[in-house]
């Protein structure tokens, strides 16, 4: 798939971004889709690139962009049970800085980037997120409900803000829960909440599953739950924003 680095301004400066387009024709959907915590990196790039090959223009930002470029802290090939903790201390100081406030200046600057983009079609989007990137996904969709048409999170801490935040929620959903992450309980609480919202909506515990199995350069990679991962997150995109 084509693909480039951009630079997309944002109130605080210019956020580094990845994006991948699909091959010929156009304009097509536009997907803004968060990282985890350890940011734009080959895996991710790859995952641009196989959403952009089923028909989606994939805008992957540095959310840490106010602390430098990607990377923002070095990155093994490889991300096992020895390299976590020492990655997640430095950058726990970025998450916690990142509030919901520094989320939304960027939000709308992604939003509007990307839907001005020539490639990309006229209306609504979706926002994708992963780990981190999921939270920043909800907050992005409950601020933007007349933009955001389609929100999908995957391990992402989606009730952080608070249950009320998913209960305004507009856009199509699914959510991707790890079983490490979410226990039956919490999730009856974040579908009741989802309910309320009266959307249409999939949320689910993915067996077996810990933290991160979407990423396929970490020990948390779970071959079955990412592919299933794709299958949920196609079939949303297919519903709410289908590709031409």
């Amino acid at each position: 798939m084509p693909d480039t680095t951009l630079l997309v301004p944002t109130p605080d400066g210019p956020a580094d971004a990845f994006a991948a387009f699909p091959e010929g024709g156009g304009p097509h959907p536009g997907v803004l889709m968060y990282p985890d915590a350890f940011g734009i990196r080959p895996a991710l790039r790859a995952m641009a690139r196989e959403l952009a090959g089923h028909g989606y223009v994939v805008l992957v930002p540095n959310v840490f962009h106010r602390q430098g470029p990607t990377p923002v802290v070095e990155l093994p090939d490889f991300i096992g049970e020895d390299d976590r903790p020492g990655l997640v201390a430095r950058l726990m100081p970025f998450i916690e800085a990142h509030t919901p406030e520094r989320t939304l200046a960027d939000a709308g600057a992604f939003l509007s980037f990307l839907s001005a983009r020539p490639e990309v079609a006229p209306g609504p989007v979706a926002v994708s997120g992963y780990c981190f990137g999921g939270l920043l996904a909800v907050r992005t969709a409950a601020a933007h409900p007349g933009t955001v048409a389609a929100l999908a999170s995957f391990h992402g801490p989606v009730h952080a803000d608070g249950l009320d935040v998913l209960s305004g929620l507009r856009a199509e959903i699914h959510f991707g829960h790890a079983a490490g992450d979410l226990t039956p309980q919490a999730l009856a609480g974040v579908n009741a909440a989802l309910d309320t919202a009266g959307i249409a909506y999939t949320s689910e515990i993915y067996p077996g599953t810990v933290h991160g199995f979407t990423m396929p350069d970490t020990d948390a990679f779970d071959a079955g739950a990412s592919g299933h991962h794709w299958d949920r997150l196609l079939a949303l995109l297919g519903s709410a924003l289908p590709a031409g």
